[in-house]
């Protein structure tokens, strides 16, 4: 990744400044909060993906550095609210905005970001480009209220779990590889395989997340460790050992899945059992699939360092631990 990183330097920097410029506003807590969310060390995955996806194209021009802002200031409105949904403490292993201005806030600053997203959009003078965001942007609200629903449901299967991580995380990282295509003025083929290529990385990515969320380390992955758990949130690692759990076991899962509160030893037994019928094991492998599916979906491009540069980034999702 580092080589990858070195490759962007230029554009990120300049993606960093379009921040400063759009976070700028009389109301002075809309800019505190959003440089501290934006400060806090995320990993500018959707960023990098729209600038390389253009490069791929030989896009010449500079509206991927608005665009590449614009994705990553709806990303970061959707972890403001998700934060408070969620009564997170931690993001990224500082505190989490909510917790030090309060869910109010929060909220507020997450609707300025949507709603500056959508003025800087429209400088794009793309209706295409304006609709893919917009329609994004609705898949995303949908992709929270389908999990919310799911919370502490022990019927959600992989199909419904697949579901809403396509809406909630995956579908804007296929909007960033997508609009760098359409940038350029790429065929149909062209842009639907970079969108497919969108689709596979967010969801390894949202595949490993929560994965991590039951092996990582606090202080390497910013968050509690069990979060999900403590929601209720059934994700794979937790799906998979479900299914294959005895009735005993199932139902020891199904008491510590609804319990007012998590207790240490129903974390320590959850994740033991997780890693007894493979759960981790078997999302990474799950994961590491998405990846090789969404490789193939460049054959269409020719061989060049921004395409062997977005399969570095690629594997770079399966092989984090934070």
């Amino acid at each position: 990744m580092e080589a990858v990183i070195a490759l962007l330097k230029d554009e990120m920097q300049a993606v960093e400044q379009q921040f400063e410029k759009n976070l700028a506003s009389d109301v002075q807590l809309i800019s505190q909060v959003g440089q501290y969310v934006l400060s806090s060390g995320g990993k500018r995955i959707r960023p990098m993906l729209l600038i390389l996806c253009s490069r791929l194209c030989n896009y010449r021009g500079d509206k991927h550095i608005e665009l590449a802002g614009v994705v990553e200031f709806i990303h970061t409105a959707t972890l403001l609210h998700d934060d408070v949904v969620d009564s997170a403490s931690l993001r990224r292993g500082n505190r989490s905005a909510n917790s030090v201005w309060g869910n109010q806030a929060s909220v507020l600053v997450g609707d300025f970001l949507f709603a500056k997203s959508f003025s800087v959009m429209v400088g794009s003078e793309s209706l295409k480009i304006l609709k893919i965001l917009s329609d994004t942007t609705t898949q995303l609200a949908e992709g929270e209220i389908l999990q919310l629903i799911n919370t502490c449901d022990l019927e959600v299967n992989e199909s419904r779990y697949l579901q809403v991580v396509r809406d909630k995380t995956a579908i804007l990282i296929a909007a960033a590889c997508q609009v760098g295509g359409v940038l350029a003025g790429v065929d149909s083929d062209q842009e639907a395989a970079l969108r497919e290529f969108g689709l596979e990385i967010g969801t390894a990515f949202q595949l490993m997340d929560d994965a991590l969320d039951y092996v990582a380390d606090q202080e390497d992955f910013g968050k509690e460790k069990g979060h999900d758990l403590f929601e209720g949130k059934m994700t794979l690692p937790l799906i998979h050992t479900y299914e294959n759990s005895s009735e005993k076991e199932c139902a020891e899962i199904s008491r510590i899945v609804n319990a007012e509160e998590l207790e240490p030893q129903d974390l320590d037994y959850v994740c033991s059992l997780i890693d007894a019928k493979g759960g981790i094991e078997y999302t990474r492998l799950k994961a590491q699939e998405r990846i090789e599916k969404a490789k193939r979906q460049l054959i269409k491009f020719p061989d060049c360092v921004a395409r062997q540069s977005l399969f570095t980034l690629a594997d770079f999702v399966v092989s984090r631990t934070k």
